[in-house]
């Protein structure tokens, strides 16, 4: 039942994330759990995988593609190419396992750091966008494979 700004400001001064006062909406609830979830998770995601990449190795190589994971950058054939976030997270999970197979909902759940819910079309058109970036032909990608059925892969190996 504290609903004034001085309430709001001290609930949010002592450390909470949110406030919500009564009477609230059981959607608009929903709607704030999951986006404090959503950013909980893609940033502890992201921080894990980081550590792990930095201790691995900091660049990875594979064919004309250099990834820097420090610096995120990548070059194809020593000409720096400029990527989204999504498409350098995409690219460096599949080049950090290469010939490893991953479903459109795993690479979902990993890149975007969110379970998916519904059409996985955004992981399709990523993938599109990454090879006309990367790929020397696009319409016939070497680097970036598609296992029919299943999801993709990253050929080549890292060095």
């Amino acid at each position: 039942a504290r609903d004034t700004d001085v309430d709001k400001a001290v609930g949010l001064g002592v450390g909470a994330d949110d406030y919500v006062t009564k009477p609230f909406s059981p959607i608009e609830l929903v709607a704030r759990v999951k986006a404090h979830l959503r950013r909980y998770a893609s940033g502890a995601a992201w921080s894990a995988g980081r550590a792990d990449a930095v201790r691995a190795e900091e660049i990875i190589q594979a064919g004309p593609v250099r990834i820097d994971l420090a610096r995120r950058r990548v070059t194809v054939r020593d000409a720096e190419v400029e990527l989204t976030a999504k498409e350098f997270d995409l690219l460096a999970m599949l080049a950090e396992h290469p010939a490893r197979v991953y479903t459109k909902a795993q690479i979902y759940e990993r890149v975007w750091g969110e379970a998916p819910l519904g059409d996985l079309s955004t992981v399709q058109v990523h993938v599109r966008r990454l090879r006309t970036k990367i790929e020397e032909h696009p319409d016939e990608p070497t680097l970036i494979t598609t296992v029919w059925g299943i999801g993709y892969r990253f050929e080549g190996g890292a060095s």
